[in-house]
């Protein structure tokens, strides 16, 4: 089933998994429209975008999480 939406939970869940890695809350943006693929990138301003990925499990995607933060943050 595909996401249609970010909800505030599944925002909240995130921002756990950000905050273990010490990553301050102003520094992370999460769009509330997901996108196939989901995506974490470093934006031009140096903050970190977390698209949430439409098509997989939420709960899957948020196990990759943190891998994919940390290739970000050294891209």
């Amino acid at each position: 089933m595909r996401l249609q939406a970010v909800s505030f939970q599944q925002i909240s869940r995130i921002l756990e998994v950000t905050d273990a890695l010490g990553l301050n809350r102003e520094w992370v943006e999460i769009p509330l429209s997901p996108e196939n693929p989901g995506v974490v990138r470093r934006l031009p301003n140096g903050k970190l975008e977390i698209i949430v990925d439409a098509e997989q499990l939420f709960d899957q995607w948020l196990t990759v999480l943190p891998t994919q933060i940390q290739q970000a943050q050294q891209s």
